[in-house]
C-alpha cells in the first residue's frame, strides 16, 4: 500500500512537485528534455533514462563522461533488478606496480579503471528499452555537434577542471581548445564525443571494449606507459545483480550490493529503527542527533569491510543482520556525539537520474567520473574522458579494497530504489556527491519514508554530512538553535554554503502517488530539472 504524501510541508524554495503519468528528473534541463523526448517517441522509462544518460556525458562533463562507470535499478513493472557496470582494474595493476607511493593516484593513467557507463547504457536497452541505441543517442549526438549553452554551475566547475586538469594527456584540446574553460552562457560544441557516440550507438558498445574506440584507448595508454591494455577492455562485462534491502517505515529501501556504498544507508537505517527514531519531528536535534551517529557508525564499517565482493572478508548480510545492528545501535549515546571504529559481524564530480513511464516501469541511474572530470586523461580524436576510480582503492596489504588486478575499487556512486508495504514500487531516488551519497540516502528515505514530506520538500530541506570524527557539515539554511544543540552535544558542526559546489549532493527523486501517476522532484540548489507529461 502506497502512503499518502504530505504536500503542506516546504522548505524555502522556488520550485514544487511536479506531477504526471511519465517523468524524468535530472541534473541538467536539456539532459531531461532528452528522456523525455524518447518517452514522446514512445519508448519508455530505461530508453528515457539511457537517453538522459548519454546527453548528460555532453551536457555534464564536470562530472560524468563516456570514460565513467555506472549503476542502475529497475523497476520492469513486476520485479526490481540491479545493475552493476563499474569496470575493473587493469591487470597489470599489482601492489608491486605502486610501490613507493602512499595513496592512490587521484589524476593520470594511473588512476583510470576500465569505464564501465557505455555497456551500462547497451544493456539495459538491450534488456529494457523498446527503441533503438541509435535513436537514444540521438539528442546527445545533437547537443555535441551543434552545441549547447553551458550553465551557471556547470560554467564554475568547468573553470575549476580547467585550472586543475590542463597539464593532462588530452584534455585541454577537448575542454578548453581556446586555451580556456567555456564561459557561463557560452555554446560549446565537441564534435569528436558527436562522431564516438554515434559509433557506440551504431555498434552497441562494441567499439568501445573490442574495436576502434579500444584500439584509441589503449594506444593512448600505451604512449604514456600505462598499464590499460585493449585486453582489459575486452574483459568488461556488466553485471546484473539481485539489489539488498532493509524493511524501513512500513516498506523496503533497496540498494545494490557491493562494491557501492548503499550498504551503508541501509545500515543507518537499520540501527535507526532499533533506537525507535520516528518519535520526534525530522528537524529536531534528536532525529539529527541520532541520524548522525548511525551514519558514523555505518561509515566505519563500510571503510573497513566494503569492496569487490569476491575480496570481502565479511558477507553483506551479516553486516545488514538484525543482532549485529541493534549492538552497533547499542553504542550510541542519545545525549553525547561518539567517535567509532568498525565493528566485527560474526561471519556466517557524479550524475544521478531517475526516469518513469505510464505502464509502471521506474529506472533509478547513477553515472560518474568520480572527481570532476575524472582522471583528467582524454583521448584525442574522440571526447572519450577517463574516469579516476582506481583511486577508490588503498595500498594497505590485506585490506579488503586493496589493489590488485581485474579488480573493482570501493564505489561512491549508488542508485536507490524504495517499494511500499505491498511490494509495490513506491520510490526511485538518488543523489550526487561522493561519500554525500549514502548519506543522502538515509535523509530521503526518513524524510519521504518515514515522515511522509513530498519529494520537492524533502530534495529541498537542508543537510547534513559526516566528515570523519566528530566533524559534520551542515547546510547554512540549518536552524542557528539546533545547531548550537548539537554543539553541546559535542558535535563539531562547520557550516557550509549549500551553493558551493557539490558538497551536500544533488538530489532527484521520482515518487509513485497512490493514484498511479508520479510525483517528481529535482535539486533546486544546482541546475537539476523535473519534467513530466
Amino acid at each position: 500500500m502506497t502512503p499518502e504524501i504530505d504536500f503542506d510541508v516546504a522548505y524555502p524554495s522556488l520550485r514544487p512537485p511536479m506531477m504526471g503519468r511519465n517523468a524524468v528528473a535530472t541534473s541538467q534541463p536539456l539532459a531531461a528534455q532528452a528522456g523525455m523526448r524518447m518517452l514522446q517517441l514512445g519508448g519508455n522509462a530505461v530508453d528515457a533514462a539511457v537517453a538522459s544518460a548519454m546527453a548528460l556525458t555532453v551536457l555534464e562533463p564536470t562530472g560524468c563522461g563516456i570514460g565513467s562507470d555506472a549503476f542502475a535499478i529497475v523497476w520492469d513493472g513486476k520485479q526490481l533488478h540491479g545493475l552493476n557496470a563499474s569496470g575493473r582494474s587493469p591487470a597489470g595493476w599489482t601492489p608491486d606496480y605502486f610501490a613507493g607511493r602512499e595513496s592512490m593516484p587521484q589524476l593520470g593513467w594511473d588512476a583510470v579503471t576500465v569505464p564501465g557507463a557505455v555497456s551500462a547504457w547497451v544493456a539495459l536497452a538491450e534488456k529494457f528499452g523498446r527503441l533503438p541505441l541509435t535513436t537514444l543517442a540521438q539528442p546527445a549526438i545533437e547537443y555535441a555537434r551543434d552545441g549547447f549553452p553551458v550553465s551557471p554551475l556547470i560554467g564554475r566547475l568547468w573553470a575549476r577542471g580547467v585550472e586543475r586538469l590542463h597539464d593532462q594527456p588530452g584534455f585541454s584540446a577537448c575542454f578548453a581548445p581556446q586555451g580556456r574553460a567555456p564561459a557561463i552562457g557560452e555554446i560549446f560544441r565537441n564534435p569528436d564525443q558527436a562522431r564516438t557516440l554515434a559509433l557506440i550507438a551504431e555498434t552497441r558498445g562494441e567499439a568501445f571494449y573490442r574495436g576502434e574506440l579500444a584500439e584509441k584507448i589503449a594506444a593512448f595508454s600505451a604512449e604514456h606507459g600505462a598499464a590499460l591494455t585493449r585486453e582489459d577492455l575486452a574483459r568488461h562485462q556488466p553485471e546484473w545483480v539481485e539489489t539488498l534491502a532493509r524493511p524501513f517505515a512500513g516498506g523496503s529501501v533497496h540498494e545494490l550490493p557491493p562494491n557501492g556504498q548503499g550498504i551503508a544507508t541501509l545500515m543507518a537505517l537499520g540501527m535507526l529503527e532499533k533506537l525507535g527514531v520516528g518519535s520526534q519531528p525530522p528537524d529536531a536535534v534528536e532525529t539529527l542527533h541520532l541520524s548522525i551517529e548511525a551514519m558514523k557508525l555505518a561509515l566505519a564499517d563500510l571503510d573497513q569491510h566494503i569492496a569487490d565482493p569476491e575480496s570481502m572478508l565479511v558477507e553483506a548480510r551479516h553486516l545488514l543482520s538484525d543482532e549485529y545492528l541493534a549492538a552497533r545501535a547499542a553504542l550510541i549515546d542519545r545525549q553525547q556525539a561518539s567517535e567509532f571504529r568498525y565493528g566485527a559481524p560474526r561471519q556466517g564530480g557524479t550524475v544521478y537520474l531517475s526516469s518513469a513511464d505510464a505502464d509502471g516501469m521506474m529506472v533509478s541511474f547513477i553515472q560518474s567520473n568520480y572527481m570532476g572530470f575524472g582522471s583528467g586523461v582524454v583521448i584525442p580524436g574522440t571526447g572519450i574522458s577517463m574516469q579516476n576510480r582506481g583511486h577508490g582503492f588503498v595500498l594497505e596489504p590485506g585490506h579488503a579494497n586493496c589493489v590488485a588486478p581485474n579488480k573493482r575499487p570501493l564505489h561512491t556512486i549508488i542508485p536507490a530504489f524504495a517499494l511500499d508495504s505491498d511490494g509495490q514500487p513506491l520510490l526511485s531516488f538518488g543523489l550526487m556527491g561522493g561519500p554525500m551519497q549514502a548519506q543522502g540516502h538515509l535523509q530521503l528515505a526518513l524524510r519521504i519514508m518515514l515522515y511522509r514530506q513530498n519529494p520537492q520538500a524533502a530534495v529541498d530541506a537542508p543537510r547534513w554530512r559526516v566528515i570523519g570524527g566528530r566533524r559534520v557539515a551542515v547546510e547554512s539554511t540549518f536552524d542557528r538553535n539546533t545547531l548550537a544543540a548539537l554543539r553541546a552535544m559535542g558535535h563539531q558542526i562547520e557550516v557550509e554554503d549549500p551553493l558551493l559546489g557539490y558538497n551536500f549532493g544533488g538530489a532527484q527523486v521520482i515518487q509513485r502517488h497512490p493514484q498511479g501517476h508520479y510525483v517528481a522532484a529535482s535539486e533546486s540548489r544546482k541546475d537539476g530539472q523535473a519534467l513530466v507529461f
